[in-house]
């Protein structure tokens, strides 16, 4: 090993035992001593010039130390023997190990990128190929990275590596573990053509993820439109290319061949006893062939268990920063309606001696400001119902679910069986469920606004807490029938999907279709309640041209329309109308279950914001109706088209019917849900009234930053004290770290973080850890690093010679990548944060921008000043 180094040892290694090695030979490092000893001439001593400058001369000298006389014939004629004189090989480079034991592909350090690799070598480039390889140990790359790990660079000794070149056709890069966090699943970067297509983030790369355990595949599909191939013509440097039109879309890999790559990889982690990285390539008769293999740089130790967090669809309630008093609204509600729910669908009691009743107030979590879903929990819950197996894939898509996250245990299919009858004689009983939730809920809703009833606001406090609790208490005995809807909507869904694309051919383009028509939900009532009021203002001349003068035109121009409008001044059939929509609709909207947005009954004059688009577009309720009947009708057609059986057809159209109901309901009760909250608004809102009256709070709004428990703990007595909010409370600090000192480390689900909006960026996590600064969008690595200290480096791509800036940096973007790119593998030796493949970067990212970066998800999340930073 001291004289061929780590990687060419380990090439024999695996020769020996038999792996699909490409044939090669070495030039050991004795041949490197006694070429740079016979350029004393050219080469100062060490001690007389500084040690940089002494590598600079060395390395110029060496490239021209080319082989001479037996040293050079033997080197050819071990070409001709393992290569063929009409053949082509790899030339590389491998700085061996020293006295310390460190050298080039060593476990501790594999100094990627470092040493020089020439392909597409033939005979007559071989002994010049040789000597450029000797002079890679002495370039400026080499030499700062060297010093930046305290080893004097002017000891590094060199090997070379002749490989035979095998003409590969698809290449691939494969991680024995995950090299973000050391979990054990087998990540593949694939692309068309030769590896430093891979390598060198030069091709267009696809990504595969096999379970070790099952051998499923999932894969990460770009459109594919660069390639690195060979040469052309008298050329000596491999070319990017166009992939095929007929390439361009499909996976470079199959399963079948995935599942090859990361059985492969497995034998060589076996071999040598820890994880491992390869290089290899598939040949057009779908040979494979492993060219390289080295520890894995950077990996980090696997720590068992991990709790994963997603946000896939919550971030459609909870959008961005949420404060406490929403979260806690937030976490109530799912803790009460989902135990409603499992009691329901008859899982073992929850209470407190359950094993899983600790999961229940945890459902949902807050994070760096955000609600999350706390993953495993859910899994774990629901894995409870007894047909949960049947809908588990439609609720893994809709929760984001992918990947590690996916819970490998299945209910037998026995006692999923034997389960049905239960579930089919609840099922049975749904519809009339559904009809006493909305009884209690209508009931209850219309004591609270009884013209008779006193209004909220001129209640106390504790009038207003009684009601709050008592319209909770509510929701913990009925709200799990809408939850037991989404259940046996997924069943249902899942069966006529399967009966449409059996009998009919179709997917879910004509299933859309098919579920339009029937009574109108409530969420469809309120849109159209919106159309008709701007249908009413339209019938207004002046009414209709100060709505679109106000359109987009600012709060203060709307606010002032709708001042006209409710003060009667357009005629009081519209004022009275304008009330009428308020009182039915006026929880409704864009985020209406984060009660520290307002919604129209805080800031009515939103509703002529809301109804000035639909003046513009001359929405009428008739032709939304007219819309809606003609998808319905146009769909039925193309079904008796498609399914010429009536007894096919009579079972579609019965499930399609349940279907259209089981929607009907979700949005009834959707729309119940808004109430709910909207009512919780305004009863939280009120109470921080009185706190800030009481001088408890120093402002009403405060109370966005207390818990549900504290606003109710301040009037009941249970709180020891309210007059100061922890700093870092307020949902405005929130944006102000990521990660507070000290703060577990946090997993979020599937492969990425779900982002909640167009100021996030994803691409591939390849380095740990979380920064946050401003921006440094590079195109030219010829800047002085300094201008890089302390930034967040964003590039199209990275290659040795960007280290210096690599360096100085706090955290790297690049648009370009995959896992093993020198990106990625510096910034896990470097110890910052980095991500690769985020399209667009470099025209997305301002320079100078403040962003946080996710190293581990893979985000970039744009910030505005305020959150920043100072």
């Amino acid at each position: 090993m001291d004289e061929i180094g780590h990687k060419f040892t380990r090439l024999e290694t695996l020769r020996a035992a038999g792996f699909p090695i490409p044939d090669f030979f070495c030039l050991p490092a004795a041949e490197f001593d006694r070429a740079l000893g016979g350029l004393r001439d050219a080469v100062p001593p060490v001690p007389s010039v500084p040690v940089a400058d002494w590598c600079t001369a060395a390395g110029a000298a060496l490239s021209k130390a080319v082989p001479e006389g037996e040293a050079a014939a033997r080197l050819l004629d071990a070409f001709d023997e393992r290569i063929g004189a009409q053949g082509m090989a790899a030339v590389r480079a491998c700085v061996v190990p020293g006295e310390d034991g460190i050298g080039e592909d060593s476990e501790d350090d594999p100094f990627a990128g470092m040493s020089d690799s020439f392909l597409y070598v033939r005979r007559d480039g071989l002994l010049e190929a040789v000597a450029r390889c000797w002079a890679s140990a002495f370039k400026a790359e080499a030499v700062r990275y060297r010093t930046l790990k305290g080893i004097d660079p002017a000891t590094a000794r060199v090997a070379v590596g002749i490989q035979r070149m095998v003409p590969g056709t698809r290449s691939f890069v494969a991680f024995t573990r995950d090299p973000r966090d050391g979990t054990r699943h087998h990540i593949i970067a694939a692309a068309h053509g030769i590896g430093e297509g891979v390598v060198q983030e030069r091709a267009d790369v696809d990504h595969f993820f096999v379970d070790p355990k099952t051998g499923t595949v999932r894969a990460e599909v770009v459109a594919k439109r660069r390639m690195v191939g060979p040469p052309a013509g008298a050329e000596t440097e491999p070319r990017v290319t166009e992939v095929p039109d007929g390439l361009r879309d499909a996976p470079v890999l199959t399963d079948g061949q995935a599942q090859e790559v990361a059985a492969l990889a497995a034998r060589v982690e076996e071999l040598f006893g820890g994880p491992q990285d390869i290089e290899g390539t598939f040949t057009p008769d779908g040979a494979v062939h492993l060219v390289q293999a080295r520890p894995l740089a950077g990996s980090a130790p696997d720590t068992g268990p991990r709790v994963h967090w997603g946000n896939h669809n919550i971030t459609e309630s909870f959008p961005g920063v949420s404060g406490a008093l929403a979260y806690t609204q937030a976490r109530m509600f799912y803790e009460l309606a989902f135990t409603d729910l499992y009691r329901r669908m008859g899982v073992p009691a929850l209470g407190s001696r359950c094993a899983n009743a600790h999961r229940l107030p945890r459902m949902v979590g807050h994070l760096d400001g955000r609600v999350y879903y706390r993953l495993d929990d859910w899994q774990e819950l629901h894995g409870q119902l007894p047909v949960f197996d049947l809908v588990r894939a439609g609720w893994e898509e809709g929760m984001g679910i992918s990947g590690e996250v996916r819970a490998s245990w299945r209910r037998p299919r026995a006692r999923i069986a034997a389960a049905l009858p239960l579930i089919a004689w609840r099922a049975a009983g749904h519809r009339r469920a559904t009809a006493r939730f909305l009884r209690w809920w209508d009931g209850l809703i219309a004591e609270i606004h009884d013209p008779a009833a006193r209004p909220l606001a001129e209640r106390s406090p504790d009038e207003l807490i009684v009601l709050y609790r008592h319209v909770w208490a509510g929701v913990s005995r009925h709200w799990g029938v809408t939850l037991a809807n989404a259940v046996y909507g997924l069943l249902l869904m899942r069966a006529g999907t399967a009966l449409l694309r059996r009998w009919a051919d179709a997917g879910p383009e004509l299933l859309a279709g098919l579920l339009c028509g029937g009574r109108e939900n409530r969420s469809l009532a309120a849109a159209r309640a919106a159309i008709a009021l701007a249908e009413r203002a339209a019938a207004i001349p002046a009414l209709k041209a100060a709505l679109l003068a106000a359109d987009g035109a600012g709060e203060e121009s709307v606010r002032a329309v709708w001042d006209d409008i409710a003060a009667g001044r357009h005629g009081s059939p519209i004022a009275a109308a304008a009330r009428a929509y308020l009182r039915r609709y006026g929880d409704r909207a864009m985020h209406d279950l984060k009660l520290d947005e307002p919604t129209p009954r805080q800031r009515p004059w939103t509703v002529a914001a809301t109804i000035a688009p639909l003046v513009r577009q001359g929405a009428t309720v008739a032709g939304s109706r007219a819309g809606e009947a003609r998808a319905a009708a146009d769909a039925r057609r193309r079904l008796r088209a498609a399914c010429r059986d009536p007894l096919r057809r009579a079972t579609l159209t019965a499930v399609l019917s349940m279907m259209r109901w089981c929607v009907r309901t979700r949005e009834d009760t959707r729309f119940a849900r808004t109430q709910l909250f909207g009512l919780s608004r305004e009863v939280m809102w009120r109470l921080g009234g009185h706190l800030a009256e009481a001088g408890m709070l120093d402002d009403p709004m405060d109370v966005h930053d207390l818990t549900v428990e504290e606003v109710t703990g301040a009037f009941d007595g249970t709180l020891p004290a309210l007059l100061s909010i922890p700093a870092g409370r307020p949902v405005a600090a929130a944006l102000q770290r990521v990660r507070p000192a000290g703060a577990p480390e946090r997993r979020y689900g599937g492969e990425a973080l779900h982002g909640d909006g167009d100021e996030v960026l994803h691409g591939l996590g390849s380095s740990g850890g979380t920064v946050r600064g401003r921006a440094k969008v590079v195109l030219d690595p010829g800047i002085a690093p300094a201008d890089c200290a302390g930034r967040i480096l964003v590039a199209r791509e990275t290659d040795p010679g960007w280290l210096p800036l690599m360096i100085a940096a706090s955290g790297l973007v690049v648009e370009r990548g995959t896992l093993l790119s020198h990106t990625a593998v510096t910034g896990r030796l470097l110890g910052v944060p980095a991500a690769v493949a985020v399209g667009g970067a470099t025209g997305r990212i301002p320079d100078g921008a403040w962003i946080e970066l996710d190293g581990r998800t893979g985000t970039v999340r744009l910030l505005d000043e305020r959150a920043g930073g100072p």
